[in-house]
């Protein structure tokens, strides 16, 4: 089945401690490896758009990184070619770098979904993926847990409403020590 023939998927993508959390106490995310066996690139390329909390779409949606690593620069590149939602309470309307949703959430995240396209990065914050879950609009949860404990900072999963049975679909073990759980749920499972 072509990406013509089947509904867009939303996939929550990203790095996660041992011990559950996104961002240390103070935001920081240095723990997190980017290691170049996980071909990141290549989920990249399985997706055109990218969904955003402002707060996230302020750090890192237009992130442009201090280096000279031909690497970095080509991921960075790759990211902001992707069409951006952002999620926000504040802001409304669209600029030339990102669409502003405010109201409606579920109604607007169908609407993309129904349009032609690749599947769809939910980038984050932490209150918009919980506001996703909440709404039954993750369709792939693809963790990367990452070997480190932090004790504390941000939870991924924080005021869940429901109970939600996901299936493994996929392992991968990576020689940093990052393993990636990949995990589909349906709705009905």
């Amino acid at each position: 089945m072509s990406n013509k023939d089947r509904q867009r998927r939303i996939i929550l993508d990203l790095a996660v401690t041992l011990d559950g959390f996104i961002e240390g106490k103070n935001g920081e995310v240095d723990w997190c490896i980017m290691d170049s066996d996980m071909m990141f690139t290549d989920f990249l390329n399985q997706i055109d758009t990218i969904l955003y909390g402002r707060k996230s779409y302020d750090l890192w949606g237009q992130f442009s990184p201090k280096t000279n690593d031909a690497t970095e620069k080509e991921l960075w590149r790759l990211v902001h070619s992707k069409d951006k939602y952002v999620f926000s309470r504040t802001q409304t309307g669209m600029n030339h770098k990102a669409t502003f949703i405010n109201d409606n959430i579920f109604e607007e995240v169908m609407i993309l979904k129904n349009k032609p396209g690749k599947d769809i990065w939910l980038y984050g914050g932490a209150s918009l993926i919980t506001t996703f879950i909440n709404l039954g609009l993750v369709d792939e949860f693809r963790l990367s847990v990452h070997p480190v404990i932090l004790g504390e900072g941000k939870p991924l999963f924080n005021d869940i409403k429901q109970r939600l049975n996901v299936k493994l679909a996929q392992t991968k073990t990576f020689s940093s020590g990052v393993v990636q759980l990949i995990y589909h749920w349906n709705g009905n499972e």
